[in-house]
């Protein structure tokens, strides 16, 4: 008998954040930020954070956690995320994770394999062995050293092959064993995964344009303003890498015109909802409710009474 958890994703605008409120107002739910937007300090407008009202009466786990100047990492995040999940099991109530992160959700629901760091001199020693011996001869040495991976692989496939044995020459490990190590690391509650799949994207769309709108409206661009002065930002960092926090970089830059900034910013909003809606339809095991449907709040609360049952 694990101790019940809920996971609630979907795409930017979809209405996670107010199903959210939902659940934690009729059940004894703690709320979870799966957002690696949210974890920035001081980046408040851009990531829809809730307000200090909102978050006075919902708190929030996993938000406000480091600043723009810092990195943040998917391995971080499941640790950070069982930690919670563990503290708010054991005071009697239901952690309830909430975002569109789709790297973490992926981290929190398979767990992550260890895997060493690339080694550049390795990585040229091996292609030097390529070129002298053909990668057929390559795909041999594996399959002598780590038979279950090198049966995965076409005696051609030159980028696997290399990290198989990059990994098998590096640790003395086959890759397989890694995964194995990823798989016993399975999450230690009954998970419910719901996912908010809008059925019309032009409906989507809509609200994406609005939200940005109205982040714009809230003084966004203020807002970087602000970061840059007060921090030692990049364009290459994390937090500016952010949908919106980008465009916005780019402008203050002189790389975009200030004109087209709204439309910009909307379009990579799309392309990024479209790419959380890509990663959920490769998921397993999701109770999939339309966000856009009249029942669909009613569908949400049923869904979690029975798993709660």
């Amino acid at each position: 008998m694990l101790p019940p958890a809920i996971l609630l994703v979907g795409p930017t605008a979809s209405g996670k954040t107010a199903l959210a409120f939902e659940l934690a107002t009729r059940f004894p739910c703690d709320i979870v930020s799966v957002d690696s937007a949210q974890v920035f300090r001081d980046m408040d407008i851009g990531t829809a954070k809730p307000d200090a009202a909102t978050l006075a009466r919902f708190p929030h786990r996993l938000i406000d956690l480091i600043t723009p100047e810092e990195r943040y990492s998917a391995a971080a995040f499941r640790a950070d995320a069982l930690r919670e999940m563990e503290s708010i099991a054991a005071a009697g109530r239901i952690p309830l994770l909430v975002g569109g992160t789709m790297l973490y959700v992926k981290a929190l629901r398979e767990g992550l394999a260890e895997l060493p760091q690339a080694d550049p001199a390795l990585r040229a020693r091996i292609d030097a062995e390529a070129a002298a011996q053909g990668w057929p001869a390559l795909h041999a040495e594996l399959a002598r050293h780590d038979a279950q991976t090198a049966a995965r692989l076409k005696p051609t496939d030159a980028q696997r092959i290399q990290r198989a044995l990059e990994v098998l020459r590096l640790t003395g490990r086959p890759l397989g064993s890694f995964f194995a190590a990823q798989a016993a690391s399975a999450l230690p509650y009954n998970m419910l995964t719901i996912a908010l799949v809008p059925a019309d994207r032009s409906v989507l769309h809509t609200r994406i344009g609005e939200r940005f709108a109205a982040m714009l409206a809230a003084g966004l661009v203020d807002e970087v303003k602000s970061l840059r002065n007060k921090y030692a930002l990049d364009a290459g960092l994390p937090s500016m890498r952010c949908v919106g926090y980008r465009q916005v970089w780019e402008m203050l830059e002189g790389s975009l015109p200030a004109k087209e900034l709204r439309e910009r910013g909307i379009y990579a909003t799309r392309q990024f909802a479209k790419r959380q809606l890509t990663w959920l339809r490769s998921m397993d095991g999701l109770a999939v409710v339309d966000p856009l449907a009249a029942s669909a709040v009613s569908t949400v609360i049923t869904t979690v009474e029975k798993h709660l049952a």
